[in-house]
């Protein structure tokens, strides 16, 4: 987390025993680990809601996609329903036209 290495950390731990002196010293290495512990904690506890918040995210673009595709679905649905219905009246009018041109012959042998 903050990448300090063995040499840097006994050099930290020599500046502390000089300046805060032997009596002092424990008490303030204690401190400053609780310290650094709950860092960490509020660390982790910050990247997992940002994993949280990443994932809902990504499930609403899914979400939005998938509307999107079903949107587009009914709309073609619709159109070949419209081609169908014209198909069907277009046939309609092709027979009613048959059987008006040609009254005595039986519209099959056409």
């Amino acid at each position: 987390m903050f990448d300090i290495g063995f040499s840097e950390l006994l050099l930290i731990a020599v500046v502390a025993l000089v300046v805060l002196g032997p009596e002092r010293l424990p008490k303030a290495a204690r401190f400053t680990g609780l310290l650094v512990r709950r860092a960490r904690a509020q660390w982790e506890s910050i990247k997992q809601e940002l994993e949280r918040e990443l994932e809902a995210e990504a499930l609403k673009r899914n979400l939005q996609n998938a509307q999107q595709v079903i949107h587009d679905a009914q709309a073609q649905l619709q159109s070949n329903q419209q081609d169908m219905d014209i198909q069907n009246s277009i046939s309609i009018l092709h027979e009613q036209t048959k059987r008006d041109i040609h009254p005595d012959h039986d519209t099959n042998t056409l």
